[in-house]
């Protein structure tokens, strides 16, 4: 056994289930803000109610995601000691940033949320779940600086063998960032948006009971993914450019990539420095599930006369597709992640020396343990969303009075 190889698996493995959890959270709490300041502008229960229904299965997603946040933490010491080690003083301090000013502040926003119904001010509210957004974006952001500065690092100089930062500046200017955020930012979106439509949809081939509130969020979730596919897209192809500028091998050979691999060759050995085949293929595959989704503009006619829900298909479409953007993501990632190697840090600390001295019985043992806890909590979360989504929103206990026993649900007449 390879512990250099299985310190990658578990990262990949670990950071893929993590991130699934992350898209999910960005995603529905941008949802939520729209609903919750649409109830408090124009008064209608509908969109209370929305807001209490989606905010129950974000809160849901939210609980379970940190702990799987807190693993990641772990690795970099754990398996990663000469990442740390090297890259440390650099890398580590948009990571304490975002884990002392915005996963705190979030998270201290979010309480406040869920327990401040009917104890609030409307405004008050309303203003701690746009906090709870805005530092819910603050951490993707440092999360992608510092994951930026992985893939092209700035503002730095090496003394003694530690990497040393000169430039914060150079960090929030990275070529490798802006687009790569934006990309990540709209995909996030895209899997709210898809979310809400399918669950919708769900609801509305079942004949549930509140079948006009789930058509309004079909509509929202509808509408949502289909501009947040075609943002995706602009974002990902136009990171092509600075992408390939920082990092010429990874998108082929060339000129560029030629003489990179030759200065690399003199500076650490003879080896193989091109990415493996499987950023490639990962890539391939991501772009193949955008342009598809970029589909879903043909369903936003169907709106018109509820032509969406009469005809049917269209609502069990929406439920198929309901995996891809999440397929994607991962996809995107490993592209992003695989396309840097052999690098931790690319051209400055190859990915064997980043690994820590342990042996491979115990980082066996470490990602058999923390891929069963982290699949687990995955596995978790899935089922209690799925269970919870099933009930309807016509009384959720998220914003439910503390004297308010749960109401009994009416049905109400099916779409003709």
């Amino acid at each position: 056994m390879d512990t250099l190889l299985l310190a990658r698996l578990q990262f990949a493995t670990t950071t893929s289930i993590h991130f699934l959890f992350v898209v999910v959270t960005l995603g529905l709490v941008t949802l939520l803000v729209g609903l919750q300041t649409t109830w408090v502008l124009t008064d209608k229960p509908v969109y209370e109610r929305l807001t209490r229904f989606w905010g129950q299965l974000y809160v849901i997603n939210y609980v379970l995601g940190i702990a799987t946040g807190v693993v990641m933490e772990f690795q970099f010491g754990l398996n990663w000691s000469g990442l740390s080690r090297y890259v440390g003083n650099v890398f580590g301090a948009p990571l304490a940033i975002e884990t002392l000013v915005a996963f705190f502040l979030e998270s201290t926003f979010l309480g406040m949320w869920i327990f401040g119904w009917h104890r609030l001010r409307r405004g008050v509210h309303l203003a701690l779940l746009w906090g709870v957004a805005l530092t819910a974006y603050a951490s993707a952001f440092w999360i992608m600086v510092a994951n930026s500065w992985l893939q092209n690092p700035v503002g730095h100089e090496v003394h003694d063998g530690v990497a040393h930062l000169t430039d914060f500046t150079a960090l929030l200017t990275n070529p490798s960032l802006g687009m790569a955020l934006g990309h990540v930012a709209s995909a996030a979106l895209l899997v709210g948006g898809m979310l809400m439509a399918a669950v919708s949809a769900w609801h509305l081939i079942r004949r549930t009971p509140d079948l006009a509130l789930f058509r309004t969020s079909l509509r929202i979730g509808l509408i949502t993914a289909a501009l947040s596919i075609t943002l995706v897209q602009g974002f990902g192809f136009a990171q092509f450019g600075p992408v390939g500028a920082v990092q010429p091998t990874k998108f082929g050979g060339g000129p560029a990539a030629e003489e990179l691999i030759a200065d690399w060759t003199a500076r650490f050995g003879p080896g193989d420095y091109t990415p493996p085949v499987l950023a490639s293929v990962g890539l391939g595959f991501m772009i193949l599930i955008g342009l598809g989704l970029g589909l879903l503009w043909l369903l936003l006619p169907l709106l018109w006369r509820d032509w969406i829900i009469r005809l049917r298909f269209p609502l069990w479409l929406l439920l198929l597709a309901l995996p891809l953007p999440f397929v994607a993501v991962i996809l995107g990632w490993i592209a992003r992640e695989v396309g840097r190697q052999p690098w931790v840090a690319y051209g400055l600390l190859p990915t064997e020396q980043a690994v820590s001295g342990v042996g491979p019985g115990v980082m066996l043992a470490s990602l058999i343990g923390f891929s069963l806890l982290l699949g687990t909590l995955a596995v978790t979360n899935w089922v209690l969303l799925a269970k919870h989504a099933a009930r309807g929103a016509y009384d959720p206990a998220l914003g439910r009075r503390p004297t308010q026993p749960p109401a009994d649900p009416r049905p109400e007449p099916a779409f003709a």
